[in-house]
């Protein structure tokens, strides 16, 4: 029985594309830092790479960073913008539902005396514009809200929500992780200070991310020693990933408009199969817009827990939410911040496709799927 793989949020599989570009520099990747032969041709890697994500970004090539990974980026993002300004104020404002990264990076703030507001969302995972101004205030420094949810792949008004820090002078951070080959990525565009990524989301190596930086935007390194990445991010590049990880942003770019639309199309199949076979089904943020790929379901009386098992044991791989919280039997934040009952807060599964899904198991999935539920469903016999 073929496997069907159905957590591409989570992560998603190399590319053969990619790793013809990482290869070459595995063996024979010197330190861009040296100033012979060597070091020189290994400068022009990665000078290159950077120039391929500030394309798809319509940046500059100096405002592009590269980190160790997403969480890197978006932690650099927060808390390094936070402290650059803690003259101008020491306020924060995120999100209730935002990734654990940037959640984890406010409490860090909060704990050293910062003052945090976490904003709630509706039942459709949107944050309300008004609500997001009013909580700016002459102290407010940086905000910081995702483009496109990890859990329930909604997608905020970050264009709008951006114009609105700008106006207030405060600098304003996205979290684009899960968006890379499903969203433009234009940073102008949106309007952001700062935006995170990372490679793996996108068949890209792990192990890499980068951020955006606006030129002009006050930063403090969190990681310090060598003045490598204009002195935002010390230590020696790994330059196969980020060869890597430009080849699999530049391909997703490239393939977005064909890409995008037909795995929406596999989504919405399998959302209405979902829909139509099992009766007592939530469709987590179902109103709102969401990512091409991402479908989030909470089943009555069924934990997730058992759920995945049964799913694993029948040849498909899914997810509860989130695969930094994998493990936790509590529900995830995001389906707490939906405010569903507790009937269906324990029985989300998120079904992620990518763009190698296809018809076929789509439609595999919804043969198997109503009696992998029934079975959970079913009362423990006596």
């Amino acid at each position: 029985m073929a496997r069907i793989y159905l957590d591409h949020a989570a992560t998603t599989p190399v590319g053969p594309e990619v790793v013809d570009a990482m290869v070459p520099l595995l063996g024979g990747g010197y330190n861009p830092s040296s100033l012979h032969t060597e070091g020189r041709a290994a400068r022009a890697a990665l000078d290159s790479a950077r120039e391929a994500v500030a394309r798809v970004l319509a940046a500059a090539p100096r405002e592009v960073v590269f980190t160790g990974s997403g969480s890197e980026a978006d932690v650099l993002a927060v808390v390094g913008a936070a402290r650059a300004r803690a003259a101008h104020g020491r306020h924060v404002v995120t999100v209730a539902t935002e990734h654990h990264a940037v959640l984890h990076a406010v409490d860090v703030l909060e704990r050293d005396g910062w003052r945090v507001t976490r904003l709630t969302v509706g039942r459709d995972g949107l944050v309300d514009p008004a609500g997001f101004a009013a909580a700016l205030t002459t102290e407010t420094t940086v905000a910081s809200v995702m483009l496109a949810n990890n859990e329930i792949g909604v997608i905020q008004p970050v264009a709008q929500l951006a114009r609105l820090a700008r106006e207030r002078g405060v600098l304003f951070h996205t979290d684009a992780v899960q968006a890379a080959g499903w969203l433009p990525l234009a940073v102008d565009d949106l309007g952001v200070d700062l935006l995170s990524l990372s490679g793996h989301k996108f068949h890209g190596p792990k192990g890499v991310g980068v951020l955006y930086v606006r030129r002009g935007t006050p930063l403090e390194p969190l990681i310090v020693g060598g003045g490598q990445e204009n002195g935002l991010r010390a230590g020696t590049e790994n330059l196969a990933g980020i060869a890597g990880f430009a080849a699999a942003l530049t391909l997703a770019e490239a393939e977005r408009p064909v890409v995008a639309p037909r795995v929406a199309a596999l989504r919405d199949r399998l959302e209405a199969g979902i829909l139509a076979a099992i009766p007592d089904v939530v469709v987590n943020a179902a109103g709102a817009p969401r990512l091409p790929g991402n479908l989030s379901v909470a089943f009555a009386r069924a934990p997730s827990d058992a759920l995945l098992i049964r799913l694993d044991l029948d040849g498909i791989a899914a997810s509860a939410g989130s695969a930094c919280a994998a493990g936790s039997l509590e529900p995830s934040h995001v389906s707490a911040a939906l405010g569903l009952s507790e009937e269906y807060r324990l029985g989300v599964i998120r079904f992620s496709l990518g763009r190698g899904t296809t018809e076929a198991e789509i439609d595999e999935v919804l043969r198997r799927l109503p009696a992998v539920i029934a079975d959970a469903r079913a009362p423990l016999a006596v």
